[in-house]
């Protein structure tokens, strides 16, 4: 099995999915992390959290053909044409400049995150 950084193993799958499902949470999570955190949370965290997810699910379509770049690319230009759209026109979303920003560092969180080298990719696991 390869490591994270683009196998097309089962545990690399299911390792992309465990990381859209952690954006989903905190996409969900924005509202009872808000008190905390404050109204930043609830106007910016659910772009962060969703960029990041976005993030894994053009990875987990594209796989190895794709390097880190191009996936943030991807990724970067689906949640900002969906932001400059509203929704792709089927979820209305109101305007703000920094969403953009927002969605940014959602994607660069998850490179970051994927950067982050497995376990397994650095130990030998025949040892």
């Amino acid at each position: 099995m390869r490591s994270r950084t683009g196998g097309t193993g089962a545990g690399s799958r299911i390792h992309d999915v465990l990381l859209v499902l952690a954006g989903i949470a905190g996409l969900l999570a924005k509202k009872w992390l808000s008190p905390a955190l404050g109204e930043i949370t609830l106007s910016y965290f659910g772009n962060l959290a969703a960029s990041f997810s976005v993030y894994y699910l053009v990875r987990m379509a594209f796989g190895v053909k794709l390097g880190r770049l191009a996936i943030a690319g991807v990724a970067l230009a689906v949640v900002e044409t969906f932001e400059l759209t509203n929704g792709f026109g089927v979820m209305s979303n109101v305007y703000d400049p920094f969403d953009y920003l927002a969605n940014a560092f959602g994607i660069a969180a998850a490179i970051l995150f994927d950067m982050i080298p497995s376990e397994r990719s650095t130990h030998d696991v025949r040892a």
